[in-house]
């Protein structure tokens, strides 16, 4: 048996079902206990609202005022705020789970040894789109810039006999305070960086190791209380070059 339409559920309501529809209604109703407890509330409304204005027939000459109409309004209400609470509860779960997911990013980003080194080499030299802050070929004009940001930190390596200079260097924010950077470019235009940094979250120092990411390498240490790095290409001279001063800094 089909179930009743809405039409048939109100008409029993109002008591305006013959004998066999009115018995197929209560036959629906007897195997599904929630739409019954829903026509029993329709019910009770019907009541209160016939004694509200007296009698049946006193209710105003208007379909819209008619309990049939009235109910289905109030139904229609309910769903209403139903889907508004299902739609505000997805939202809810969408940006709970976007907010996860953007923690699990940061996350991720944080534990990959001297991403913020590899990061500051692309926007200085991959890209270009940051400039170096202090332009110079001297390195004690470089060495000085940095002991002015980081005491007692590692001296700057010398680069000279693989034909490196450097050439300028950048501040940059970490979450835990300004790192440095400074760049060495040889006569065919390669570039090497020197990276150094306070330590991660609860000072935690770096073992020596390296990471390659998309065609860079850092090579990394640490010393005198800061992390250090040393980036270049992830193949080829460049990254010899930069692992002896690594060796010779360590």
């Amino acid at each position: 048996m089909s179930p009743p339409s809405e039409h048939d559920l109100h008409a029993y309501v109002d008591g305006r079902l013959d004998g066999e529809r009115r018995e197929a209604v209560e036959r629906f109703l007897a195997r599904h206990p929630e739409r019954a407890a829903e026509v029993a509330a329709w019910q009770r409304d019907a009541q209160a609202l016939r004694a509200q204005l007296g009698a049946a027939n006193a209710l105003p000459d208007n379909p819209a005022l008619h309990p049939a109409a009235l109910r289905a309004r109030a139904h229609r209400r309910r769903r209403a705020r139903l889907s508004l609470a299902a739609a505000a509860l997805a939202c809810l779960f969408v940006g709970a789970l976007g907010g996860w997911h953007a923690r699990g990013m940061r996350a991720e980003t944080a534990a990959a040894p001297m991403s913020d080194a590899l990061e500051a080499y692309r926007l200085v030299v991959t890209d270009g789109s940051a400039a170096p802050d202090l332009v110079s070929r001297s390195e004690g004009d470089l060495q000085s810039w940095l002991d002015r940001h980081f005491a007692q930190a590692t001296r700057l390596p010398d680069l000279s006999a693989a034909g490196f200079h450097p050439t300028g260097g950048r501040l940059f924010a970490t979450d835990q305070g300004a790192a440095a950077m400074v760049l060495y470019r040889d006569a065919d235009g390669h570039a090497i960086s020197f990276y150094v940094r306070p330590p991660g979250p609860r000072h935690r120092l770096l073992p020596e190791g390296q990471r390659s990411d998309r065609g860079l390498l850092a090579q990394y240490w640490s010393g005198q209380g800061y992390n250090y790095a040393m980036v270049s290409r992830d193949e080829g001279a460049d990254a010899q070059v930069a692992a002896r001063a690594r060796r010779r800094a360590i």
